[in-house]
C-alpha cells in the first residue's frame, strides 16, 4: 500500500475526491490517500508542498504557477477544474462601499501572501487600471477571520469564491459588490517533482481514478442535493454552480501557461519568466 498525501480546499469543488476515498477506489488499487484539508487556500498549499508535508495538491492554477516560477519545485500533472473560478467581491453588510470602483484604495483581506485571494486582488485591480504597487492587505488565514476583520474594520474587502461565500451573504454578514471570473482555469492538481518521479505508477493510479470520477460526476443521481447538505447550501445555488462548472481529465495547455505567466510577470508577482515546459509533467504517457 503506497500512503500519498494530498491536500485541498474544503470545498464543493473536490466532492469527488471524498467520494472515491469513501468508496474505497484508492485503496482497492493500493493506494492509501490522505486528505489533507487546508482552509487556508492555495499559500498553504504551497507551503506545505514545499516543505514536503504533502505530496500532491488541488490548487488553483495562478498560485501553483506564481509559487513554480518562484522556485516550488513541483510540476503540474494535469488540469482538474477547467472552467473560472467565480471570485465574489465582498464587503461588510455594513460597508459604507457600494460597488467595486470604490475600492482603489481600501485595504484587502487575503489568506495569505501567493493565495488565490492574494493574485485575483492583482488581477482584478491591474484590469480596473489601479496602481497594484498600492495595494494594502492584511493576512486572515482563513474565510472565518476574514468574517471577523470585515466585521471589525480591520480590512475593507475580501474575495473568495462565489458559492462558498454565498451562506455568509444570505445571513447578511457579507455584502456581494460583484464577481470576478478568473481569466483561467481554476483548479490543477500539482505535485513535488522528487516524489512523483519516485512513485509515478501510483500517482497515474490517483489520476486515473480521479479522473473516472470527475468525468462521470455531474450525472451521478441526486449529485445535487448530496452536495447541498454536505457544503450546506441551497439546492438552486448548488444547481447554478454545477451548471457554471467543468471538470477536466487534460494536461494544462502550454498557451494557457503562458497567458498566465505574461499575467503575473506584469503584475511583478514573479521577477522571470521561464520556460513554460518547466511548470507541468506529463507521467499520463
Amino acid at each position: 500500500m503506497t500512503t500519498i498525501k494530498i491536500g485541498g480546499v474544503p470545498e464543493h469543488f473536490n466532492l469527488p475526491w471524498h467520494l472515491a476515498i469513501e468508496e474505497g477506489m484508492f485503496a482497492e488499487k493500493g493506494i492509501n490517500l490522505e486528505w489533507i484539508e487546508f482552509p487556508e487556500g492555495t499559500g498553504a498549499m504551497n507551503k506545505a508542498l514545499r516543505n514536503k508535508e504533502i505530496d500532491l495538491a488541488v490548487i488553483l492554477t495562478g498560485g501553483i504557477i506564481k509559487d513554480i516560477a518562484n522556485g516550488n519545485p513541483s510540476k503540474i500533472l494535469q488540469l482538474y477544474v477547467s472552467s473560472p473560478l467565480q471570485w465574489g467581491v465582498h464587503v461588510s453588510a455594513q460597508s459604507k462601499f457600494t460597488s467595486i470602483d470604490q475600492l482603489e484604495n481600501a485595504s484587502c483581506a487575503i489568506s495569505r501572501y501567493g493565495s488565490g485571494s492574494h493574485v485575483m486582488a492583482h488581477v482584478q485591480a491591474e484590469q480596473r487600471g489601479w496602481d497594484t504597487s498600492k495595494l494594502d492587505f492584511k493576512v486572515i488565514n482563513t474565510l472565518d477571520g476574514a468574517v471577523e476583520a470585515l466585521i471589525n474594520g480591520e480590512a475593507d474587502y475580501f474575495m473568495w469564491e462565489h458559492f462558498t461565500t454565498k451562506p455568509i451573504v444570505d445571513n447578511g454578514i457579507f455584502k456581494r459588490l460583484g464577481d470576478f471570473p478568473t481569466p483561467w482555469s481554476c483548479f490543477v492538481i500539482a505535485g513535488r517533482e522528487d516524489f512523483v518521479l519516485e512513485n509515478k505508477k501510483a500517482v497515474l493510479t490517483v489520476l486515473e481514478t480521479i479522473n473516472t470520477v470527475t468525468a462521470d460526476f455531474k450525472k451521478i443521481p441526486s449529485i445535487d442535493r448530496t452536495l447541498s447538505n454536505r457544503y450546506e447550501q441551497r439546492l438552486e445555488d448548488i444547481q447554478k454552480w454545477l451548471s457554471m462548472t467543468t471538470w477536466s481529465q487534460k494536461q494544462i495547455t502550454t498557451e494557457e501557461i503562458e497567458y498566465i505567466q505574461s499575467k503575473i510577470l506584469k503584475l511583478k508577482m514573479i521577477e522571470n519568466e521561464i520556460n513554460t515546459t518547466k511548470y507541468y509533467m506529463n507521467i499520463k504517457k
